[in-house]
């Protein structure tokens, strides 16, 4: 089964002309561990994958892509999750402090930006992947967007987004398999992820930043946008008094 789903994935990267560059050991199979990765395309997993049989926690996705999950990754034992449902939250961290406690689990990969960012910065991580009693072991992933845009932009389904990727020329990154991380005495969840955000940042070039990424699925309220635009205004009007 897992050679099998490393083999659908060389498919995928193979029909992008796909050029990936691994920096590091390849990871083992071993219990109480956990694989976190910055997250710039939805390509990223398939990049991974193709490597390694990786068990990941992914949005629940519909259309050709639904079937795909329930049949092919659900043997991969992933963990699915709906971004609207506020208690799949809770299952999720259940789910996953109970995979890494099994051995002849898949290795457990985590994207804890939680959404897809831009290939230039890191934002906030969730500290749910750090909770558990287990080590964590950062991966780098940095795309060269010199021969083709690998973001999936909105509204394109991912339909137009993979036939584009097979009319480029070469998708092109790097990925690097880091040192596994443990928590330190004393040390925080929300600290342990800032720790690891840093050790990936450095190698894949990312600048830090204290955003939330599910910040861009959420619009301002209205007073909120009020309470801005009448700030801005003031601040013009004592500008323009002083002058």
């Amino acid at each position: 089964m897992r050679c099998l789903v490393e083999l659908i994935c060389m498919f995928f990267v193979a029909s992008w002309t796909g050029v990936v560059k691994y920096h590091g050991p390849q990871p083992s199979i071993r219990p109480k561990q956990v694989f976190v990765s910055n997250h710039t395309s939805m390509i990223d997993f398939i990049i991974l994958e193709q490597m390694t049989a990786f068990a990941v926690i992914m949005q629940k996705h519909p259309g050709w892509v639904g079937p795909l999950q329930s049949t092919i990754l659900e043997s991969a034992g992933c963990i699915w999750f709906n971004r609207a449902e506020a208690k799949d939250r809770e299952t999720v961290a259940k789910n996953l402090r109970d995979h890494v406690q099994e051995a002849d689990n898949n290795p457990l990969l985590v994207f804890p930006e939680g959404t897809c960012v831009n290939n230039h910065y890191a934002v906030m991580f969730k500290k749910g992947a750090f909770e558990p009693d287990s080590s964590v072991c950062p991966i780098a992933i940095k795309h060269i967007f010199f021969f083709c845009r690998c973001l999936l932009e909105q509204p394109k389904s991912f339909t137009k987004h993979l036939l584009q990727l097979m009319t480029s020329w070469a998708v092109v990154c790097d990925v690097w398999y880091l040192e596994p991380q443990n928590m330190r005495p004393g040390e925080t969840p929300i600290e342990f992820a800032e720790r690891v955000r840093d050790i990936i940042s450095v190698p894949a070039g990312l600048k830090k930043v204290p955003w939330d990424g599910y910040l861009k699925y959420a619009r301002p309220s209205p007073k909120h946008r009020e309470r801005k635009q009448q700030s801005f205004a003031g601040s013009v009007l004592r500008c323009l008094e002083e002058k």
